[in-house]
């Protein structure tokens, strides 16, 4: 099991940055893979990025270029740096957890809202 505790969201303008952090309360050494995701205002939860215990790493196409996934093995935490914010990255964001132990486990964090606007 694997509490996630996301901090960072808020308020940006467009063309602007942001950085997402997801403290997990376990060693992420032992989490199969951590990722990002996010709800717009009416609409469902999709894929943002994906980080593998392996590194491998994986973007929506829409975040391909702008948004940069990275973990911190050392701090047990996952970050998010986001960068040209358009007004559609308007989100709550989620932090996930993907555990395969005899099963799969995946695990959400209670979100932060990023909000891009003028």
């Amino acid at each position: 099991q694997v509490q996630l505790v996301e901090s960072g969201g808020g308020l940006v303008q467009p063309g602007g940055s942001m950085s997402l952090s997801c403290a997990a309360s376990r060693s992420i050494s032992t989490i199969n893979a951590m990722g990002w995701y996010r709800q717009p205002p009416g609409k469902q939860r999709e894929l943002v990025a994906t980080i593998d215990s392996g590194g491998r790493i994986d973007y929506a196409d829409s975040v391909k270029g702008r948004f940069t996934i990275s973990r911190d093995n050392a701090k047990n935490t996952v970050y998010l740096q986001m960068n040209s914010l358009k007004p559609e990255d308007t989100a709550v964001y989620y932090c996930n957890a993907l555990i395969r132990y005899l099963a799969t486990y995946t695990y959400w964090g209670h979100g932060t809202q990023v909000t891009v606007s003028s």
